[in-house]
Order: C-alpha cells, then sequence, then structure tokens
C-alpha cells in the first residue's frame, strides 16, 4: 500500500501533481484569510488551543422507527473502483481584543489500484469578528457556489458558529468537486444525508447528489454519532447476533419540516466486532445500486472497526496537532505585529486544582 501527497498550503509555492482528481486551489479562502489578519494588526493576542465543536447531522423526529427484520447479507466484490472521500476540521487558536482567530483546513483522498493519495488544503487562519464575520461567511460562499443561500438578519449565527460554518462551507466544496471529478466512483461523505437547515440548504445537497448521478458515482455517508433509536436504544447499538458484514434497513423515519432525508439510512455492521454507523446511501439510487455500492466499497477499500480507511485518512489529515496549533499561534503573532498576552485562567484562580478550565465549567 502507497500513501501519495499532493498538499496546498497558504504559501506561494506548493507541491500539487496533476490526479485522477482535479481540485482547484481555493484562492478566495486564502485571500479571505489574508484580508481578515491584516485588520487584526498590533492587538493583543491570547493563546488558546481549543477544538470547536462540529454538529454536522441535524436533530431527527422520529416516528415509531423500526429496523428490518432480516440483514441484507454483503460479499465484497473485486471490481476496480475509486473510493473517494473527504473533510474539514476547525481549531480556535486564539483571542484578540475584538475576536478570534481559527484555522480551518480540508482534506481529500482517494483509493485507486490499491494506493492512496491525499491532497490537503490549508490551514487557512481567518480573524473573525462580529462585525467582519457577515462578509467573510459571504464571500466564501458566493465564491464556490452560483446561488448563495440567503440566511435572514435573526437567524445569522453568532461568532462562535461561524468557524463551523466556514468549515462546512470548504466540506460541501469538497465534496461538490469529488462528486464532479469521480467517474463511476464512490464517494464518502462524513455526516448524513440530511438537509434543510444551518448552512445545508436542500437545493445544494440534491445538486450535490444529482452531478454524482451524472457521473455514475454513489455517495455513500457515514455517520460517527447518531440520535436515532429504536424502543429508546442508538440503532447503532442495537444487539443482533447476524454475521457481518451486513446492514439493516431503518423503517418509518420521518424528519419534522424543514428537514429532508435525501437518503435511505441503514444500520452497516461491516466487520467482526461490537461496531457499527449510521449509513446513508442516496435514495434516488435503485436498491440493487445501493447494495451493490457497499459491497464494492467493501472489495476496494481497507476496513478497520466497520470504518472505510479512506474516510479515516481524510480525517485525519485535516485534524490540527498541538505543533501545528504552536506553529500557527506563533506566525500570526510575528506576521500581524500581535502582543501574546497571558490572561488567568480563572477556573484555575478560583478552584485551584478543581478547576478544569474552558469545557469543564
Amino acid at each position: 500500500m502507497v500513501i501519495e501527497q499532493y498538499t496546498i498550503t497558504t504559501t506561494p509555492k506548493y507541491n500539487f501533481s496533476h490526479s485522477t482528481i482535479d481540485t482547484p486551489l481555493p484562492l478566495r479562502f486564502l485571500e479571505q484569510s489574508i484580508h481578515s489578519l491584516e485588520q487584526v494588526q498590533n492587538q493583543t493576542f491570547q493563546l488558546n488551543q481549543q477544538d470547536i465543536s462540529r454538529i454536522k447531522d441535524p436533530e431527527a423526529y422520529t416516528h415509531a422507527l423500526e429496523l428490518g427484520e432480516q440483514p441484507i447479507n454483503l460479499k465484497p466484490r473485486h471490481e476496480e473502483t475509486t473510493v473517494a472521500a473527504c473533510d474539514t476540521s476547525t481549531i480556535k487558536i486564539g483571542e484578540t481584543n475584538t475576536g478570534m482567530l481559527i484555522a480551518v483546513r480540508g482534506a481529500s483522498v482517494w483509493r485507486q489500484n490499491r494506493n492512496y493519495r491525499y491532497t490537503r488544503f490549508g490551514p487557512f487562519i481567518f480573524h473573525i469578528t462580529d462585525e467582519n464575520k457577515r462578509e467573510v461567511y459571504n464571500i466564501l460562499e458566493k465564491a464556490y457556489f452560483s446561488n448563495p443561500h440567503e440566511i435572514d438578519h435573526q437567524s445569522y449565527p453568532n461568532l462562535f458558529q461561524i468557524p463551523t460554518r466556514i468549515a462546512n462551507l470548504l466540506e460541501r466544496w469538497l465534496q461538490t468537486m469529488l462528486s464532479r471529478s469521480l467517474n463511476n466512483g464512490l464517494v464518502l461523505f462524513d455526516g448524513s444525508l440530511t438537509a434543510g437547515i444551518g448552512d445545508i440548504p436542500t437545493y445544494r445537497m440534491k445538486e450535490m447528489l444529482a452531478c454524482a448521478r451524472q457521473k455514475g458515482n454513489i455517495v455513500l455517508a457515514f455517520s460517527k454519532v447518531t440520535n436515532l433509536r429504536v424502543n429508546g436504544r442508538l440503532i447503532t447499538d442495537v444487539p443482533l447476533r447476524h454475521r457481518p458484514p451486513y446492514l439493516l434497513e431503518t423503517v418509518g423515519l420521518r424528519l419534522k419540516p424543514p428537514i429532508v432525508l435525501l437518503g435511505d439510512v441503514y444500520v452497516a455492521r461491516l466487520t467482526p466486532g461490537n461496531y457499527a454507523f449510521r449509513l446513508d446511501v442516496d435514495k434516488e439510487n435503485p436498491i440493487e445500486e445501493k447494495i451493490g455500492a457497499v459491497e464494492r466499497l467493501l472489495g476496494n477499500d481497507i476496513f478497520s472497526q466497520s470504518y472505510p480507511e479512506t474516510l479515516r485518512l481524510a480525517h485525519i489529515l485535516c485534524t490540527f496537532t498541538a505543533n501545528e496549533v504552536i506553529a500557527m499561534q506563533h506566525f500570526t503573532a510575528s506576521a500581524y505585529g500581535l502582543r501574546i498576552v497571558n490572561r488567568p485562567d480563572m477556573h484555575r484562580l478560583l478552584f485551584g486544582p478543581f478547576g478544569g478550565g474552558e469545557g469543564y465549567s
């Protein structure tokens, strides 16, 4: 197994080779990153390293949700098929007098001819404030989507939601690029195929899935966390004695408008062990193609704990390490004249060893 790297960074020179999946450099992210940082010069800078929670799936409302009684048994199909996946992450790296500094990065991974290749986008560093949050988000959205999603003033996200929105915007763009670039392949999403709220408008998700179908691709969405329950138990925790790999179809799932479900939902247990995931498959594909897609995925990707390696690598490659965060903090401080300050941790100050600090209050 070989993993080849194509890295896209914010430096003037970058290592980018033409590949089977042609994804252009998102210049607007770079431009907005630099523009927002130029407005933060000569302020104080409180260092901070905090993962920003990203809830990708809206809450589902179910009515008499059930699981199919008989499993759909699967047999790996080894016909050559390209498997591609993408993911993004965001992290808060510090606070200024007027806002916060965040970093966003994305990664696309594809497996072909038993080799893995990947492209990383970023990191892109943004200075987000209450004054510029609408401008930054709207410029990025208009740059990548021909029909920007209208958000009224009352429902516009607050400052602390913007990092997640920017990361999700990059992820939707990467998903669109994969759907357009592959032919007769499998496109893996991290999350579900629900749409209709937040920054996941229904028409945009429908366009993305339609584009994938036109190119002969099938979209499979794996959810690491789900809130769907059967008789009070999560659908991925229902004990079953069937031998994997298999799927269980859900029956009776209803979502409260404006949320729309664009995929058929299954419980996927694909390797031995107590691991299962919610799997959404584009509902416009015939049932035979849905099952065949999962079987081709089993035959063309490596699986551990019922999770495809291509999607696992996409998550790993976009996640920030502690060393990278330190480097970004010092880069922004030196490049834009920020004066690093060390404000006291009030939890530690008030509660001593019992003060867990931010995230433990």
